[in-house]
């Protein structure tokens, strides 16, 4: 008798159901729900972590925020005035989330730093880059350049630093045992990064040849004219007027 009761418990216990709704961004639909992805989360809320929690408490204790992957309802505070979802979307409720406690919410894609398009022709695939790429000084430069929306790199108009921690020392800058060293690691600290203006000017030429493609446009706007993936010679042959190459 006891384990039937048991059972019948059992079954009429409320059960969590985690699932996303109300705000769909920085999610992708896995075939059974939407899941949140990587970007989601990718940045630092702009308080303490737990002032966060404070603002923006769980919406299901058991299970947790927002995470890379997981389906975790996201706190209604963080885009909604509403006690219970479906829930439309309160905008100064969100805009107050995204400034102070976007990876509490699962919104870090819609920051400045990481809302940008990449360019049309990246030398990496930009959907597999790992927070340990963000961070490595043999992938940060061509990361910047490529895919900034990846690494939370939009704001800094595709030059970085290296190595992150050029800006604990300004001195480096100027030192002259160090100039190898900072024209290498430390081009944003240390105003060194080329300028794409200086890089296309001084041709000489008054007209160009026709771009061979309707999308030379939006290419050079996502940096096809400076991706030195694409020899000189291929980007004249497909873009020459919009990329000014005689």
């Amino acid at each position: 008798m006891i384990a039937i009761v048991s059972v019948l418990l059992a079954l009429l216990a409320p059960q969590t159901n985690a699932l996303i709704s109300g705000d769909l961004n920085c999610t992708t639909y896995n075939g059974t729900f939407f899941v949140y992805t990587p970007a989601a989360t990718a940045c630092s809320n702009a308080i303490s972590d737990a002032s966060c929690a404070v603002l923006y408490p769980v919406a299901v204790a058991a299970d947790g925020y927002p995470m890379p992957n997981n389906n975790a309802e996201r706190p209604r505070p963080c885009y909604t005035s509403a006690a219970a979802t479906p829930a439309a979307i309160v905008q100064d409720m969100k805009t107050a989330a995204l400034s102070s406690c976007a990876k509490t919410c699962g919104l870090c894609c819609q920051t400045s730093a990481y809302n940008c398009p990449n360019v049309a022709f990246p030398r990496l695939t930009c959907s597999t880059i790992t927070r340990t790429q963000c961070t490595s000084p043999q992938w940060r430069t061509i990361i910047a350049q490529d895919c900034p929306s990846a690494c939370g790199f939009c704001n800094d108009g595709g030059c970085v630093d290296a190595v992150p921690d050029c800006a604990n020392d300004l001195s480096v800058c100027q030192a002259v045992g160090m100039q190898e060293f900072v024209n290498t690691n430390c081009q944003k600290t240390c105003q060194r990064c080329s300028s794409t203006t200086t890089a296309r000017s001084g041709t000489g030429c008054t007209s160009f040849a026709a771009d061979s493609s309707s999308n030379c446009r939006n290419w050079a706007a996502n940096g096809f004219c400076t991706n030195t993936f694409y020899t000189i010679a291929q980007r004249r042959a497909y873009c020459a007027t919009s990329c000014t190459l005689c």
